[in-house]
């Protein structure tokens, strides 16, 4: 069975993630990109992956510089989301109206995001048309919010005052 683009995207797009804006520097300039392949892989060593596509801008400057930062965006920044997932216009000018400052790897750390990791690269692995940069946490930090949400090719937030008890028996 040959699976399209358009039925794996459609099958795929039922299945919500947060949206991240995984940020390095290219030398001295930051550069990021929007990106909702992120998870954490292990907790002792603390480890997380991002998927970046292999034509993307930030696939070699990742690479090269070794170092990113996974920005977990809230419900109120789907502005920035699309600033950094656009494909077109200047990318510095994304950074000219963001405020950020360099973490302790110094990857730029987005200033009003809810929480985010910083990351030293230790592996790359092949993952079809992306790669998959595994990173070790150096660097952490999260504040209040709730999270942006992607479902089904369209923005959303989580509804935090509906219940969410535990199942007995169950762990939190």
């Amino acid at each position: 069975m040959t699976v399209s683009d358009a039925e794996f995207r459609a099958v795929l797009g039922r299945f919500p993630t947060g949206v991240t804006i995984v940020t390095t520097c290219d030398g001295e300039r930051p550069a990021g990109v929007t990106i909702n392949a992120f998870a954490s892989v292990s907790l002792d060593p603390p480890l997380v992956m991002v998927c970046i596509d292999k034509r993307s801008h930030m696939h070699g400057l990742v690479a090269q510089s070794g170092i990113f930062a996974a920005n977990i965006l809230g419900d109120h920044q789907q502005d920035l989301s699309r600033r950094f997932a656009g494909q077109v216009g200047d990318r510095n000018e994304r950074f000219r109206q963001t405020a950020y400052h360099l973490g302790v790897t110094g990857a730029p750390v987005l200033d009003d995001v809810i929480a985010y990791v910083e990351c030293r690269v230790l592996a790359i692995y092949p993952g079809g048309d992306h790669s998959i940069f595994l990173g070790k946490v150096e660097g952490l930090g999260a504040t209040t919010g709730e999270p942006l949400t992607y479902y089904r090719a369209r923005y959303g937030a989580l509804d935090m005052d509906k219940d969410a008890s535990v199942v007995p028996g169950g762990r939190e």
